[in-house]
């Protein structure tokens, strides 16, 4: 597995911000962001980013939290997995929008006539099966692994489910529950998912009972679970800046695992 030191990746990412999307890069040059699109069963174009290192390596797909975007919430994370030479493929799900800056490049796409009334997290689904289709279809052949953030985490459980024979691994960042996932819980899928899981939580989400009882049903069936000292909510528990002190317990639990894999 190629890797990169942490200091070139950052440079890197950072000169790559600063060209235009439709610049291309040489092609001796490392190409480590390219935004692609794909389109979803019922025909919305959903738009990522992807960062090859190599094909045969192993792949994180990286899904993120409701009101938010791929680039906003992932920008401090990324660079951490190119340095330790994971494939990315970070996509803005139907649901999402501002928050921690950017946009939603999908949601901003999507006419107002189809739209509607909104989109509920539970219809993002088959966003999340259709960057895995890409990443296939693209010719990765290395492990694949999902990766959620809050509503996210919560349809990551249940696309481990669905597709273990696709995906070597899969980590739930505060999986999101309450009235408006009722349709697509994590809970009935855990006895299903053979392959390495991880579910993460902060101590403040861990006080609700529902939340207590779904970490406990996990481990039954042989999960991992981890509660940070420090942390907020969704992958942002990553990042020292939003939690507000170091994270390095966090990240060394999040490595571990997907070195293991």
């Amino acid at each position: 597995m190629k890797t990169l030191s942490f200091a070139l990746v950052g440079a890197l990412l950072l000169m790559g911000s600063c060209k235009k999307e439709t610049q291309q890069e040489p092609e001796t040059e490392p190409q480590l962001r390219r935004e692609i699109s794909f389109y979803t069963p019922d025909s919305i174009q959903i738009i990522g980013d992807l960062f090859e290192l190599d094909k045969k390596g192993k792949t994180i797909l990286l899904f993120h939290q409701g009101g938010s975007n791929a680039r906003a919430e992932y920008t401090p994370i990324i660079p951490r997995l190119l340095e330790k030479g994971y494939n990315i493929l970070a996509i803005d799900q139907r649901v999402g929008g501002q928050y921690y800056g950017q946009f939603n490049r999908t949601l901003a796409n999507i006419p107002t006539h189809i739209y509607g009334d909104g989109y509920g997290y539970c219809d993002a689904f088959n966003n999340l099966e259709s960057a895995l289709d890409y990443v296939i279809d693209a010719g990765f052949t290395g492990e694949k692994i999902i990766w959620g953030s809050s509503y996210s985490a919560t349809l990551v459980v249940q696309l481990a489910s669905k597709r273990q024979q696709d995906i070597q691994g899969a980590l739930s960042f505060s999986p999101a529950t309450g009235g408006s996932l009722k349709n697509c819980l994590p809970d009935p899928y855990f006895e299903t998912v053979k392959i390495p899981l991880l579910l993460l939580s902060p101590p403040n989400e861990m006080e609700d009972e529902d939340s207590q009882l779904r970490f406990e049903k996990a481990a039954s069936f042989g999960h991992q679970t981890f509660v940070p000292q420090n942390g907020i909510h969704g992958s942002s528990m990553l990042v020292a800046e939003r939690v507000g002190t170091e994270v390095e317990e966090t990240w060394k639990v999040v490595l571990s695992f997907l070195e293991k894999i």
